[in-house]
C-alpha cells in the first residue's frame, strides 16, 4: 500500500468514526427531570402526574422526538417538601444532569429547589397551581395563580348564597397563607368580612380545634387552601363528621382526589381551569389516550396532572423554536411558544406565567364536578414583571 493510499484510508476511518460520533450524540435521549411528592402530602395525586408525564413523553417519541431525539423520563421523590426537593434535585441537576424539569410540587419543595436550578441553570417548568408571584429567570408556570382562581368562589358564595361573612382555614406554609392572604384582600375589598383564619402545620391530622372555632363564629361560608392530596382529606371528612353544613370552597382541591374521597367531598365547591368534563376535542383526544395507556390503572386526570402534559409539549416547542436544548435559548423561548391542548390554547407569555380559561364547579355525589360557570381567558396579573 502507497503512503498516499494509507492517507486516503486514514482520512476515511476518521471520516467514518466522526459520523459515528456525530450519530451518536444525535442519538442521546433529551432526559427531563420529574421531581414529585411520591409520598407526603402529595403522595394522593402524585400517580396522576406521573401517568400524565409518561404519556406526553410517549407522545412526543412517537412523533419522532425533539428534533430527532428522544425523550427520557428520571422521576425522583421530593417528599412533598422542602428536604426532600433538595436531594431530589441535587439528584436531578448535579449527578443526572437533566436537560430541563417539569415538576408538579408543593410551594415548600419548589422554593427549596429554585437556588439549585439557578446553581445548575436548567430550564424548570413548575406546573401547579400556587400562591403566586415565585419568580426565577429559570422558571416558567402554567398553573392558576389566586388571581385566576379566587373571584370565582368569592363572588358565587356571595351573589348566590348571600355570603357576607367567611371563615378561611389551610396549611401553615407558604401556599395556604398565601392563598388566603389573597382570599382575604379580596373578600374586604368587595364587602365582605373574614370572621376567622386559622391553620394547621402541613403534617397535622386533626382539625377538630378549628372546627370548633368555626362552629362558634357561625360564618356564612368557609374557604380553605390545605396542601392538597392527603390534607384536603382530613379535613372534608371532620368537616362533614363535625354536622356543619355551610357552603364549603375549597382553594385546593383535584377532581382525582374528590373521585377518592366519597360522599365526604359531596357539594364542595371548586374553581380551576382544568376538568374533565370539559367538552373540547383536544380533551377528548387526551382522555382516550390516556384511558387506551392506562385502562383499569388510570388516575383520574385533574387540574395537577394535565399541565404536567401540557408542559412537555411546551419544552418540546421551546427547544425547537430554539434550535437547541441550550438551556439559555430555552428559556428565552419558552416564553415566546403555545400548546393547544386539552385546557385549549396556552402559552407563558404574561410575566412567565398564562391567561387561563377557569370554571367554578361543584363536586356531585360520584365524584365528578359539574361545571357552574366558565370566564374565558382570565389574565393572570403581573406575577413576574421584572424577570426578563
Amino acid at each position: 500500500m502507497t503512503p498516499f493510499n494509507r492517507q486516503i484510508l486514514g482520512a476515511a476511518a476518521a471520516l467514518v468514526a466522526a459520523c459515528t460520533c456525530m450519530s451518536a450524540l444525535a442519538a442521546d435521549p433529551i432526559r427531563i427531570g420529574v421531581a414529585v411528592g411520591l409520598s407526603g402530602a402529595n403522595s394522593v395525586v402524585a400517580p396522576a402526574v406521573v401517568q400524565s408525564s409518561q404519556l406526553a413523553v410517549d407522545e412526543i417519541n412517537a412523533a419522532g422526538g425533539i428534533m430527532g431525539r428522544q425523550v427520557q423520563l428520571d422521576i425522583t421523590d421530593d417528599a412533598s417538601g422542602a428536604v426532600g426537593a433538595q436531594k431530589a434535585y441535587d439528584t436531578l441537576v448535579f449527578q443526572k444532569n437533566v436537560d430541563a424539569i417539569i415538576s408538579m410540587e408543593t410551594s415548600a419543595a419548589r422554593n427549596a429547589a429554585l437556588p439549585i436550578v439557578a446553581r445548575g441553570r436548567k430550564p424548570f417548568v413548575y406546573t401547579s397551581f400556587y400562591e403566586g408571584r415565585s419568580c426565577s429567570p429559570w422558571m416558567y408556570v402554567n398553573g392558576w395563580v389566586p388571581e385566576q382562581q379566587v373571584a370565582p368562589v368569592v363572588d358565587y358564595f356571595a351573589k348566590s348564597k348571600g355570603a357576607k361573612t367567611f371563615y378561611l382555614v389551610g396549611n401553615d406554609y407558604v401556599f395556604g397563607r398565601g392563598m388566603l392572604g389573597f382570599t382575604r384582600k379580596y373578600i374586604e375589598e368587595h364587602g365582605g368580612k373574614v370572621v376567622g383564619e386559622e391553620y394547621l402545620p402541613i403534617d397535622g391530622t386533626d382539625w377538630t380545634p378549628i372546627l370548633s372555632k368555626i362552629r362558634a363564629a357561625h360564618p356564612d361560608a368557609l374557604i380553605s387552601a390545605t396542601a392538597g392530596g392527603a390534607p384536603n382529606v382530613s379535613l372534608a371528612k371532620q368537616l362533614k363528621g363535625s354536622g356543619m353544613t355551610l357552603p364549603y370552597g375549597n382553594l385546593a382541591i383535584d377532581e382525582g382526589t374528590a373521585k377518592s374521597m366519597g360522599d365526604v367531598a359531596t357539594g364542595m365547591y371548586m374553581s380551576g381551569s382544568y376538568l374533565t368534563g370539559i367538552d373540547t376535542q383536544g380533551n377528548k383526544k387526551f382522555l382516550a389516550a390516556m384511558d387506551k395507556k392506562f385502562g383499569k390503572d388510570l388516575k383520574t386526570p385533574n387540574e395537577l396532572s394535565e399541565p404536567q402534559y401540557e408542559a412537555f409539549f411546551l419544552y418540546k416547542a421551546a427547544v425547537e423554536k430554539a434550535g437547541s436544548t441550550d438551556a439559555d435559548k430555552v428559556i428565552k423561548a419558552l416564553g415566546q411558544v403555545s400548546f393547544d391542548g386539552p385546557r385549549g390554547p396556552v402559552a407563558m407569555n404574561r410575566s412567565r406565567h398564562t391567561p387561563l380559561a377557569m370554571r367554578l364547579g361543584q363536586i356531585q355525589a360520584d365524584g365528578s364536578i359539574r361545571i357552574l360557570q366558565t370566564f374565558p381567558n382570565v389574565d393572570p396579573g403581573a406575577q413576574c414583571p421584572n424577570i426578563k
